[in-house]
C-alpha cells in the first residue's frame, strides 16, 4: 500500500492534477481503495484531495502551463463548446487568462462580428484566424510561462471598455464560495473584467472546486453564470443557487 501511495505522489507532482478513476485503472484497484489513499495522503499533507481526485499540496503554486493544458483537456472543449451557444454573433466580451477560456476562443471562431478584449496573446492568435472577428490587445509584461498579461498598464486598457459578456477562468473555488488564483497581477485585472461587463460566465472544470489558492478575487455572488462539467459538490449548488447563478453543465 504504501509503494502504491508514494507512486500516487510521483504522479500528482507531475502532472499536477490526478483522478480518482485514472488512478484505480493504473493500479487496478477500486476507486474506493484510491479514495482511502488520497484521504490518508492528504492527512499527511501530501496532497490534496479534490472533488473527483488529487492535486498539489501548496496553495501557492500553480500547476504547470503545459500540465494545465492537458489536464481535463475533454471536459474544457465541452464546457468552451457549451459557452460558445451562449455568445450571439456581434457581442462583445472580455476573455482572460486560462486554458480553458483558450479553448472557448477555439469555439468562438464560429462567430462573426465578435468585439473581444483579451489579456491573453494565446487567445487573441486563435481568434485572429477569423477575419471577421476584432480584436483588442491589452497591453502590460507578458508573463513567458503562458503568454498571458498583467501589471498596471492592462489594468488601465480594460478599464477603457464596457462589455455584454466577459469570459473568466479560474484556479480554484473554494468551499465557501471564494474565488481564488495565485497572481496578484493576474486577479487585479480579472476583477476590472469582472466591474465591465454586463454578464460574466465563468468557465471552471469539477478540479476547481474546493481547490485553494493563495489569492482572493471575489465569490461565485459576482458571477451570473457557471459553465461546468459535471454537478458541483451539494454545498457549492446550494451557494450557486443562493446567489441566483445559473449553472450550465
Amino acid at each position: 500500500m504504501q509503494r502504491r501511495q508514494a507512486k500516487i505522489v510521483e504522479q500528482v507532482q507531475a502532472l499536477g492534477y490526478v483522478s480518482i478513476e485514472d488512478l484505480a485503472r493504473d493500479f487496478k484497484v477500486t476507486p474506493q481503495t484510491i479514495r482511502r489513499d488520497i484521504n490518508l495522503l492528504s492527512k499527511e499533507g501530501r496532497v490534496r484531495r479534490y472533488h473527483g481526485g488529487a492535486g498539489l499540496a501548496t496553495s501557492v503554486e500553480n500547476i504547470g502551463y503545459s500540465a494545465r493544458q492537458i489536464l481535463c483537456h475533454g471536459e474544457k472543449r465541452a464546457i468552451a463548446a457549451n459557452v460558445a451557444k451562449r455568445i450571439p454573433s456581434r457581442a462583445s466580451l472580455f476573455i482572460n487568462i486560462g486554458t480553458t477560456t483558450e479553448e472557448v476562443a477555439r469555439e468562438l471562431l464560429k462567430k462573426e462580428g465578435l468585439r473581444v478584449i483579451t489579456n491573453n496573446l494565446n487567445v487573441a492568435v486563435t481568434l485572429s484566424r477569423n477575419p471577421e472577428l476584432e480584436i483588442y490587445m491589452a497591453g502590460g509584461i507578458v508573463r513567458h510561462r503562458d503568454r498571458g498579461i498583467t501589471g498596471h498598464a492592462t489594468l488601465e486598457f480594460i478599464r477603457q471598455f464596457r462589455t455584454d459578456f466577459s469570459i473568466i477562468g479560474i484556479s480554484g473555488i473554494g468551499s465557501n464560495g471564494d474565488l481564488l488564483d495565485f497572481d496578484y497581477r493576474e486577479v487585479q485585472v480579472t476583477k476590472a473584467i469582472i466591474q465591465n461587463s454586463a454578464k460574466v460566465l465563468l468557465v471552471a472544470d469539477h478540479t476547481k472546486f474546493g481547490r485553494e489558492a493563495m489569492v482572493r478575487l471575489g465569490h461565485v455572488s459576482d458571477i451570473d453564470e457557471l459553465f461546468t462539467d459535471i454537478q458541483p459538490p451539494e454545498a457549492m449548488v446550494a451557494i450557486l443557487k443562493e446567489h441566483g447563478v445559473k449553472v450550465h453543465i
